[in-house]
């Protein structure tokens, strides 16, 4: 057998002609090493320089290079796979920037991931980009005569979330991101984050003269304040903590308005009983025996030195008390008094609403009044195919706003439901039924609305 002579290429002979592949027919070769041409070693300094990243610092503190690239020159024909960078390749200072725009729901979630993410929750950089997020919606924390565990309706998430309160106490007001409790055994006052669980007690309010009686408890403002009113109409009397201070003022007189009683109103302007006969039969007293889950409840105006607090008089009528100015007002009433009806005050976008449920020619209504220059108008109403479900039953409404909407809980021996609506553009839902672990369906007869934020302290 012959033997072939011819010389043979050996391997790596054979890489170098394949990277350089001889020119297309009628193109002219070019040298190897041109003047304008960059040396093998420049070449390879420049793929080192455009393929090994800087390195930067991790979560751990430890420096270590990207693992979106790998060291080692390309070998499948000088196409290089790059992995898909993912939340761990992200810094912990953008990383916490994107925490804190997520909805605290998911931010509760997502703290199961792993531990960096976890103690995020406690990191000060990470509170600090949460405040600076302008504005979170709304949650209600559900209030209800049966003992469960503390949930809020997320508004934007349509969901019912875990909440925290302290112990053996019952919530009378909120604002911003705090909730306002009262102790049940002593009726001592404190101050909590739903949120973080976060608490601190009040000092011991102010008493005057005797036992005066107490009408409301308003929280407004940033650093926040918490208002008592009390007395018997027309003396009424106002007692203001400053949180910033840590201290009580008052009481402090409230003086009345001239010319804003209410017509029906009583010659000397007290809470006097009225009874009637009902169209059923029943005798009725204008007295109004509100729910004991919001008995001292009132809406917040803000003003331009301080705020308008709004509450129900216990013949019906509507107060608005001026912290400011340390007087009040008693706004006509907006259905004669001989008549049968349910009544609530609310504040939205800056502005203050009644909520009335009445019936009339073998129906129910449900509207929503607000008042301006010195009159009630309807700004909204429920369906009345939604509200007729209301007649006969007596029921009782309680309600709360925050931006342009209100929850309306309406509660009787026959019914209870817990309905949304956006002002603005009078849209009424119902809100999904909340169950319990036990499979059970909660009853709400009242809700407190607040910011969730985690970043603020008591």
């Amino acid at each position: 057998m012959a033997l072939d002579r011819s010389p043979r290429m050996s391997t790596q002979a054979k890489g170098v002609l394949s990277s350089h592949p001889s020119p297309p027919h009628g193109c002219k070769a070019t040298p190897d090493v041109t003047k304008g041409e960059e040396t093998q070693e420049a070449q390879g300094q420049r793929f080192q320089e455009h393929t090994l990243p800087e390195p930067r610092a991790t979560m751990s503190g430890r420096m270590e290079l990207s693992a979106q690239m790998s060291m080692a020159p390309p070998t499948n024909g000088g196409k290089r796979r790059c992995s898909r960078p993912g939340l761990g390749d992200i810094h912990e200072d953008m990383l916490e920037r994107v925490l804190a725009r997520l909805p605290p729901a998911s931010f509760f979630r997502l703290r199961a991931v792993c531990r960096e993410w976890r103690a995020v929750a406690a990191s000060p950089t990470f509170l600090d980009a949460c405040a600076r997020v302008p504005s979170r919606h709304p949650w209600f924390l559900m209030l209800s005569e049966r003992p469960h565990p503390v949930v809020a309706f997320d508004a934007a998430g349509r969901s019912w979330n875990a909440c925290r309160a302290p112990t053996g106490s019952m919530p009378v007001a909120a604002s911003g991101g705090l909730v306002l409790y009262s102790v049940l055994a002593t009726g001592a006052l404190c101050v909590s984050n739903p949120l973080t669980g976060a608490s601190r007690a009040l000092p011991t309010p102010p008493q005057g003269p005797g036992v005066p009686q107490l009408h409301a408890i308003a929280m407004y403002g940033s650093p926040y304040r918490v208002a008592l009113f009390t007395g018997e109409l027309p003396d009424l009397s106002m007692a203001v903590f400053d949180s910033s201070e840590d201290s009580w003022e008052g009481p402090m007189p409230l003086a009345r308005r001239s010319g804003t009683s209410s017509p029906d109103a009583p010659p000397h302007g007290g809470d006097e009983t009225v009874y009637f006969l009902s169209k059923s039969g029943d005798v009725v007293a204008t007295n109004m025996k509100r729910s004991s889950l919001k008995q001292y409840s009132s809406v917040v105006v803000p003003s331009e030195c301080g705020a308008v607090v709004y509450f129900l008089s216990h013949s019906g009528t509507v107060l608005a008390c001026d912290t400011a100015s340390r007087t009040f007002a008693e706004l006509p009433r907006i259905l004669p008094v001989h008549f049968e009806y349910s009544i609530d005050v609310v504040a939205c976008n800056g502005a203050s609403y009644a909520v009335v449920l009445s019936e009339y020619l073998d129906t129910a209504s449900l509207r929503v009044w607000q008042f301006a220059e010195g009159a009630w108008r309807q700004v909204a109403a429920m369906p009345p195919g939604m509200a007729h479900g209301f007649y006969g039953k007596k029921a009782d409404i309680n309600c709360v706003g925050h931006g342009d909407r209100v929850m309306v809980c309406v509660s009787s021996g026959e019914f209870n439901g817990c309905f949304m609506c956006d002002v603005a553009s009078n849209e009424w839902e119902e809100l999904p039924r909340c169950i319990n672990g036990d499979g059970e369906i909660i009853d709400f007869l009242a809700a407190f609305s607040f910011e969730p934020r985690v970043e603020i302290n008591v």
